[in-house]
């Protein structure tokens, strides 16, 4: 299993959390999904839950925040020196600061924010909590994307706000590309393009990593999810798009159980 204790570096997807209706029905659902060990915080962390595999962390579960109609949803946070000063520039680049910096108690500071093309995500400057310390293996967080119809200028909101660098791998009828990282990439950028409905919302999506996409659909399934999109063959791995038994959606991709 690949493990890091380290802060991550700016701009690489180094936490998600689920934001749910049913918080107790959710630990069910990816306790059994992803076989997570799943502990609540204290009193004061309201309810929040961190899963993890052979004690090392991998997401977290809480309360959605907003209105019921809110829908429930997974959120990326990136990583940041200095949450303060990412929110400035967000607001600099075209973005928008939705909720500003705060601290969560001596886990960090985060913030939540939109990029020009409404993409929700959020900010992360870590403090006792450097973020995913499981990641790349079978149950933890393999890959987010960033997928809107501003592929370029989202390139550019990123570049500027978190020093980005990308590596295209665009081709004729798709545009894509991955951040640049001091290890393997875990996260890309690209158009949804013309196989996605045209008025499909800007959003960061993240994969999990399973050994068998299918079985994991299948047992999508019976906990009382949904697919949203067939199983599919990359270079990189078979992948499928579901949804949790409450609506929220997620990637799966294969994995080795070593995190290969």
């Amino acid at each position: 299993m690949v493990a890091r204790s380290a802060p991550w570096p700016a701009g690489t997807p180094c936490w998600v959390d689920l934001g749910t209706t049913d918080v107790a029905r959710a630990k069910v659902f990816y306790g059994s999904l992803f076989g997570w060990e799943l502990q609540e915080g204290p009193p004061e962390a309201g309810g929040y839950v961190m899963g993890s595999i052979a004690g090392e962390p991998v997401a977290g579960i809480g309360p959605k925040m907003g209105p019921p109609e809110v829908p429930d949803v997974w959120l990326t946070y990136l990583a940041a020196p200095d949450a303060d000063e990412i929110a400035g520039k967000i607001t600099a680049a075209g973005g928008h600061v939705l909720a500003e910096p705060f601290d969560v108690m001596t886990a960090g500071r985060m913030a939540v924010a939109a990029d020009p093309a409404g993409a929700v995500f959020g900010v992360w400057q870590a403090g006792e909590h450097a973020g995913m310390a499981a990641y790349a293996t079978v149950g933890a967080l393999c890959w987010c994307e960033n997928l809107s119809r501003d592929f370029e200028p989202n390139k550019t909101f990123y570049r500027e706000v978190f020093g980005c660098e990308f590596d295209d791998m665009s081709g004729e009828g798709f545009s894509y590309a991955t951040f640049r990282s001091e290890g393997p990439p875990l996260a890309g950028i690209g158009d949804p393009g013309a196989m996605s409905p045209a008025d499909m919302p800007a959003h960061w999506m993240n994969y999990f990593g399973v050994a068998d996409v299918d079985a994991a659909v299948a047992k999508v399934t019976e906990l009382g999810g949904k697919p949203l999109r067939p199983a599919w063959d990359t270079e990189h791995g078979r992948m499928a798009m579901v949804g949790d038994d409450q609506g929220a959606a997620f990637g799966l991709m294969s994995v080795s159980p070593a995190g290969e």
